[in-house]
């Protein structure tokens, strides 16, 4: 006898959620390699936009990194260079002064506030 058909569903599986409650969709490169989308700007300049594999600053306490899946942040940075890795190179980019907001894989850096 043949096995019964299972009916086709259109539900997408279920996004990850994090600890907080929020979704958060797991972003990856071609490869594999878990991704954020991280913008860098300033009012009259986009320094960077697209995907990284992660973003080195330095804030009041002392350096630090943010990787994919990292948990809410938001801080102000010092003076320093931040270093973002994306698949095409590490950019660096000097900062001032700027807020950084992460959230969701989403890294934010406004810059010249």
């Amino acid at each position: 006898a043949d096995a019964p058909e299972t009916p086709a569903t259109s539900e997408a599986p279920a996004a990850p959620v994090s600890q907080d409650g929020a979704e958060n969709a797991a972003m990856t490169d071609e490869h594999g390699k878990p991704t954020m989308a991280v913008k860098v700007y300033a009012p009259f300049k986009v320094y960077f936009e697209g995907d990284a594999y992660s973003l080195s600053a330095v804030n009041a306490t002392g350096p630090f990194d943010i990787l994919p899946r990292h948990h809410n942040f938001l801080c102000m940075l010092v003076p320093c260079t931040i270093k973002v890795a994306a698949a095409d190179g590490v950019r660096l980019i000097k900062a001032h002064r700027a807020l950084m907001h992460v959230k969701a894989d989403r890294v934010v850096v406004f810059m010249d506030v």
